[in-house]
């Protein structure tokens, strides 16, 4: 379970993904995620995305040097 960002009009965003009319395109209606911040679970999770993050920039930093 995550919570995604919408993209389009609703995130204030008015140019149209992939030259797509953004009025053609089908929006699923928003959904509310329950999730426990305190779970160890979730702790666990959150250090693993940021630790793959971290180690993204990182290797993207040192291309650029």
């Amino acid at each position: 379970m995550s919570e995604r960002q919408g993209s389009g009009a609703a995130t204030g965003n008015s140019k149209p993904l992939g030259g797509q009319d953004a009025s053609k395109k089908d929006v699923p209606p928003e959904e509310d995620f329950d999730i426990d911040m305190g779970a160890p679970e979730t702790e666990k999770a959150a250090v693993a995305i940021q630790s793959q993050f971290r180690k993204y920039q990182k290797k993207k930093h040192d291309v650029k040097s």
